[in-house]
């Protein structure tokens, strides 16, 4: 196809804020490190929420002071208001990934301000961006559908991304946060929303809660997706999304860009030890197909 794709790797974020274990600073760093040795450049590695609500993401700020900064890698911080934006900037995030949601249920409860404010937080953290040189880039969350609320209208989707883009975007992040997409649904998204956002790129981001997320990452491939969010070992959730399990899985999201011939400038094998290595530092087996199955066979060439 002569495809090229960036993988964002999530799971030092949005994988691990989800789960029991709360690993220490140096394993974060650890896993980020295995990550970029992987040939993972982009790598969304914590998030500035009050520690209350995500222990996990607690040593933000440590975890961010220990990462390598020579190896070409751009580090995310998600943020939901100024206050994270803030923390982010001093912290040396390379770029930050703004939450707004689909419905104002689900807002509240994550954010706690309706889906307007939200935005209009967005514009704000936009331009202080901007005046600083970082990266800004927009999510949708619960895009496909909210827990609270229930399936979601691709126009809800479409009136939103169009308000966003008033401000500078990065990326515009397309998740199916609670993981009730099916590949025919990602289709209609991505050719609904491309005339709206114009040359912005459409970041996906599957969750697996219903076994669909990979044939969800395929539709939005051929779709013109060039950005897809994965975590490796499948970890991870929201913790505001009741029964949100697991990312779609790096490893096996990186064996099906390389059987469709789609570039990643990522190693399965490093993917596969990775999952490997962070499965004991967790206590429990990771939800990835391809880090127990590994990759193509080795056997006989055909005749």
């Amino acid at each position: 196809m002569g495809r090229f794709v960036t993988l964002v790797e999530v799971g030092p974020r949005d994988g691990l804020q989800n789960e029991p274990m709360i690993l220490p600073t140096d394993a974060k760093i650890a896993f980020i490190n295995r990550a970029l040795d992987a040939g993972l450049k982009h790598i969304e590695a914590v998030s500035f929420v009050h520690p209350k609500k995500v222990p996990q993401m607690a040593d933000a700020e440590a975890v961010m002071a220990g990462v390598p900064r020579n190896r070409g890698a751009i580090y995310c911080g998600l943020v939901l208001n100024r206050r994270g934006f803030d923390r982010a900037v001093a912290a040396g995030c390379d770029e930050i990934l703004y939450v707004t949601s689909s419905t104002d249920s689900f807002s509240l409860r994550n954010q706690g301000m309706p889906v307007a404010d939200a935005i209009a937080g967005w514009h704000e953290i936009a331009r202080a961006a901007a005046d600083r040189g970082i990266r800004a880039s927009v999510s949708i969350s619960n895009a496909f559908g909210c827990p609270f609320e229930g399936r979601v209208a691709i126009s809800r989707i479409a009136e939103i991304a169009a308000e966003l883009i008033k401000s500078p975007v990065g990326d515009l992040t397309i998740p199916d946060t609670i993981g009730v997409a099916v590949p025919p649904q990602v289709t209609a998204m991505w050719k609904a929303l491309r005339p709206v956002v114009g040359d912005v790129s459409l970041r996906a981001h599957f969750h697996n809660t219903r076994n669909t997320a990979i044939a969800n990452v395929y539709a939005a491939v051929e779709a013109g997706a060039t950005v897809v969010d994965a975590s490796i070992g499948g970890i991870g959730g929201c913790p505001f999304a009741p029964r949100a399990t697991g990312n779609v899985a790096t490893e096996d999201v990186l064996y099906l860009l390389n059987e469709m011939g789609v570039e990643t400038g990522v190693s399965l094998d490093g993917l596969i030890a990775t999952a490997k290595w962070l499965e004991p530092q967790l206590g429990h087996t990771l939800a990835g197909m391809v880090s127990r199955a590994g990759g193509f066979p080795a056997g006989r060439a055909a005749a």
